[in-house]
Order: C-alpha cells, then structure tokens, then sequence
C-alpha cells in the first residue's frame, strides 16, 4: 500500500463508535493548566521494546517513540523530558492517576481511546499518527522457510502481551486454531521464543524488526502482516487541547523533515523501504487523528 492509499485508511473500530452515531460531542467542558508549564514532564514508555521503546540501563531510554518524544516536546520548550517504564495495560490508568503526563509507548490510536469516558471510552487525546504499521509475526531463524501464511501457525503456540491490539486481533475466530500464550509484557514472550516454549510471537511489525535488530536469532516473515493498521500516537488525558494541538504542529513540522527518515532509518535499520515507506504519517493522517473526541471529524469544543 502506497502512502497516498494508506491516508484514507480508517482506524480500528468497535463498541464506541456505536456510541457515537447519534451523540453529540462532548468535548471538553475545562482546560486544565499547561502540562508544559513548569518546562518538565513526565513520559510513560517501554522499557523492552529494542528500537521502539527500550531501556538498556536504568533511566536511560532509547527508540523511535523516545527520539520522536524528544523532538516534538523540543519545539514546545521541553529540552529533557522524563521517561519511566510502562506496561501496555496500564498506561490509561497511570495517565488518569497523574503518574505520567504524555504517553509514547507504540500506543495505537483507536476509537475507544480517542471518546470520552462519558461516552464509555478512554478519556485520552492522541497527537499521532507518527507512525503506522500492520501487525506481523516473529519467529526463530531457523524456522522461518516453514511459515509462509497465517494458516501455517495452525496447531503452533505465538505468543502476545496483555491490553495490546495484537492480542484482540488473534482472539478473532478467523485466528482461532491459533494457540495463544498470553503473557503480561514483550520480555516474556520474547525469552519464550529464545526457549523453544512457544514458537511465534505476534505484535506490531515495527516491533518485531526491533526484536529482529536486537537478537540475531530472530527472523521477521517479512510476507506476512494481518490486521488493521496500528497507528502510534502520543496520548494525554483530555483537558489540554491547547498543549495537544501545539504538540501536534509540532509533530506536523517533523513529520515532513528529512528528519523523521533519518530517526526512523537509525532507530530501526532493518525495517526495509516499503515498510518504511507505509510507516511515514501524512499532514492528513495527523490532522483527522490528533486532539478529537472521534477521528476524522470537526474539532471538538474546548
């Protein structure tokens, strides 16, 4: 799929857009103050995903979403931000507890995430996409000649992590002589894979050719991806369109740089062009999906 196709893609979808036909926005009823007025925040990210959101060493963090963190929260005066580990079914609630303020952690913008809790969804705003991807399989090297279509995962056992996309999408009944193993982050499944007790893992593809750069042992099937495309946004509890919208131009300035290629090229260098390519958001992508109560439509109010 070539970008100008990929730009009128829509979104996973589910139960919340039922709740949207025929609901007036809600928007949101107060601005809280500026999450960037004391020129420090806090940002939840991975801490074991290699090239998308990593942490080799206590505190230190690195990958696409922590390089596109950085430089989004520059242009609005942040010159350090913070970043401490967060799991994928937590990072809703660590948003709404005030652990963390942003989010970057391969978060996918979806429907549900985008309503608001009045209307049974997350509460967040996303500044996104800055980059999207199909979901697609890891398997061991050896292996990886035998596995050519979903179907050949028949009867074999791939693993998933908890409050991902990946794991709703392999729940379907078109996956379902698929054995899953369920476990609560990437570390684990990927150890799984190292030790023969499963024998696939399943998520995002730009996060598979993270594991794939990081161990030589692993193989992405380039071939084969499935799903809808997963676009990773930057999330915020609502109440601060005004400091979305300044990430999002933000993020509009960088996305059509040189400097988004040569990031994404450095912080994973085995993805090959096409995916890239599919990879790169358009100004089109970011305005119908960032700082909405619902994508593709009219602002909502303040």
């Amino acid at each position: 799929m070539n970008i100008a196709g990929r730009s009128f893609r829509t979104i996973r979808v589910g139960a919340a857009m039922v709740a949207f036909a025929g609901v007036a926005l809600a928007g949101c009823s107060s601005e809280h103050p500026s999450l960037f007025a004391e020129g420090r925040i806090e940002v939840g990210s991975k801490s074991d995903q290699p090239g998308t959101s990593y942490s080799p060493h206590d505190g230190e963090f690195t990958g696409f979403d922590i390089t596109v963190a950085r430089e989004v929260l520059r242009k609005v005066g942040i010159e350090t931000p913070d970043f401490e580990g967060v799991l994928s079914e937590n990072r809703a609630s660590d948003l709404h507890r005030g652990d963390i303020q942003l989010v970057a952690a391969t978060y996918s913008i979806t429907a549900e995430r985008m309503a608001p809790k009045s209307e049974r969804g997350d509460g967040l705003d996303f500044v996104g996409p800055y980059a999207s991807t199909q979901q697609g399989i890891l398997v061991r090297t050896e292996d990886a000649e035998q596995y050519q279509r979903m179907s050949d995962f028949n009867g074999k056992l791939v693993c998933v992590w908890k409050g991902t996309t990946s794991a709703a999408e392999l729940k379907r009944e078109a996956y379902s002589k698929i054995g899953l193993a369920v476990e609560t982050d990437a570390r684990t499944c990927v150890r799984r894979l190292r030790d023969k007790t499963i024998d696939a893992v399943s998520t995002d593809q730009l996060i598979l050719y993270g594991f794939m750069e990081d161990e030589s042992g692993f193989a992405v099937v380039h071939s084969l991806t499935f799903g809808a495309f997963n676009d990773y946004g930057i999330a915020m509890v609502k109440g601060h369109r005004e400091d979305c919208r300044k990430l999002q131009d933000a993020l509009m300035e960088y996305a059509r740089s040189n400097d988004w290629d040569r990031d994404f090229q450095n912080d994973l260098p085995k993805v090959p062009k096409a995916i890239r390519d599919e990879a790169r958001p358009t100004e089109d992508d970011i305005d119908r999906y960032s700082c909405r109560d619902r994508p593709g439509n009219a602002q909502a109010a303040d």
